[in-house]
């Protein structure tokens, strides 16, 4: 065998390696995608019947505890932040993480009534926030108003934040946004009732809730008996 067929063996033979290892990491990172989305779809499931269940028997005695602290608050957060990457990572686009945001999004808003609904019926005085965003590339400061809201729902473990995607096809967020009037002037925050538009610094954002309202949310530091 001469050394340029040699050499166009070894080199076939590299190409083909290359093709090889590229497939197999291509179908690897598909596989780990689909499991991830897999694992949100069944989470959405078991966090929805354990939000049903958690009223239901909130209905017999609403007030015997602290309500502010019911609910998903860090399990929804968490979740939330899970389905960002995986939007992320597919597209918003992807028929799977289309349906996962609509699902996440009825669990957000059927968490927030219950909020609303134990306060009514308690007299708890619990923070909540309304977030508003695109992510077609129409609202330029979305991701930082994302980014600061992050950071309060982290710094004020007791804050409850939904996010939702205003342009997500819908039928109860289109009812949301309807009844608390918000324009498409995003991001958009409905702050414990109020609604304001746009973002730019977090000291302003903070400066949206009422006074006072974030310090309610610290959890109580323990004192020395």
């Amino acid at each position: 065998m001469s050394l340029v067929a040699r050499n166009v063996l070894v080199a076939l033979g590299i190409t083909i390696a290359l093709v090889a290892t590229v497939a197999y990491a291509i179908n690897y990172l598909n596989g780990q995608r689909l499991a991830e989305l897999a694992a949100i779809e069944d989470q959405l499931s078991i966090d929805t019947l354990s939000l049903d269940t958690e009223f239901s028997l909130l209905e017999t005695a609403p007030c015997s505890e602290n309500t502010e602290g019911i609910g998903l608050t860090r399990e929804l957060s968490d979740l939330g932040d899970r389905l960002s990457y995986t939007e992320n990572q597919l597209g918003n686009g992807n028929a799977q993480v289309i349906r996962l945001k609509q699902q996440y999004s009825l669990l957000e808003i059927r968490d927030y009534l219950i909020t609303k609904k134990l306060a009514e019926a308690c007299g708890t005085k619990p923070v909540t926030v309304l977030y508003f965003y695109s992510n077609t590339g129409n609202c330029p400061d979305c991701d930082k108003a994302g980014y600061a809201l992050s950071y309060l729902r982290d710094t004020y473990p007791m804050l409850r934040v939904y996010s939702f995607d205003y342009n997500l096809k819908l039928g109860a967020l289109q009812t949301l946004i309807d009844v608390t009037k918000v324009k498409p002037e995003l991001p958009a925050f409905v702050i414990n009732g109020i609604t304001s538009y746009g973002f730019t610094t977090l000291a302003d954002l903070e400066k949206k809730f009422p006074k006072g309202a974030l310090a309610s949310t610290t959890p109580p530091a323990t004192k020395n008996l």
